[in-house]
């Protein structure tokens, strides 16, 4: 049998996993979902999905409309991640820095860190420019398609790697990765990413690894570089992987 099954039985909280459930739901309807819906969505009766509803819009984890038939996820969950001490020191310490360089530099620029499987904006720096592009903070990128995702891959180390893999659980990425791995090789020998990204036509994404004690990626910083033909103090690209290093030494861990 089975022991991680054997555990999870063992200690599973009905009640908790029935609220889990639901958030991540709605986590994935930018519009929400009317009871109905969610009822189908779980294969759940009526009540139960009635009244956690009603236990997590008290709680404002969730939020019923003014009509009173759809549900929608609240800020509070990204509020609360954000309140993480280690993360809040984190952008507390990079937003400055972040925003001399969108100043120095007029490109914008965010930090993303590792979560489950994932890329977490946590941070994001505007440009004093006409022109950006930016992404907000609790985005969620993909590693294996993100210029940020990419180079936290390229600077994982072993354990967290295999760590990634285990919640991947899909053939298909591990597949994906393998095949990356000559491209990830020479971010590693660079120190860095610049790329055509691959979400935008005629922006390059240029990423650097913060580096934690351990000597792996604990975060990565991302200007999604374009040129701006109306703007004579945009840096090039040059400069601004310079500048965008310089951050990043001053962020990482000795």
């Amino acid at each position: 049998m089975n022991s991680k099954k054997t555990t999870e039985d063992r200690y599973r909280a009905p009640a908790l996993d029935k609220g889990l459930d639901i958030l991540e739901l709605l986590s994935s309807q930018p519009y929400g979902l009317t009871r109905a819906e969610i009822v189908k969505a779980m294969g759940r009766g009526p009540s139960e999905i009635y009244r956690m509803l009603e236990r997590l819009v008290a709680r404002d984890y969730v939020s019923r409309s003014v009509e009173g038939d759809r549900y929608a996820l609240t800020m509070k969950l990204f509020v609360l991640g954000s309140q993480h001490p280690p993360l809040r020191r984190l952008a507390a310490r990079a937003l400055p820095l972040m925003d001399m360089f969108a100043r120095e530099t007029h490109q914008s620029v965010h930090l993303v860190v590792p979560e489950r499987g994932y890329a977490i904006v946590v941070a994001q720096a505007s440009s004093p420019a006409n022109w950006e592009f930016r992404l907000r903070p609790g985005a969620q990128l993909d590693l294996l398609t993100t210029g940020s995702g990419q180079t936290l891959l390229a600077f994982q180390s072993p354990d967290r790697r295999n760590e990634t893999l285990a919640i991947w659980g899909s053939s298909a990425q591990v597949k994906h990765l393998a095949e990356m791995e000559p491209a990830l090789e020479e971010v590693r020998s660079n120190g860095h990413r610049i790329g055509n990204s691959l979400q935008l036509v005629g922006v390059r994404d240029i990423s650097v690894p913060v580096f934690g004690p351990s000597g792996d990626a604990l975060a990565v910083l991302t200007c999604p570089y374009f040129e701006q033909l109306d703007d004579a103090q945009a840096a090039n690209v040059e400069t601004a992987l310079a500048s965008l290093k310089n951050v990043a030494e001053r962020l990482s861990i000795s």
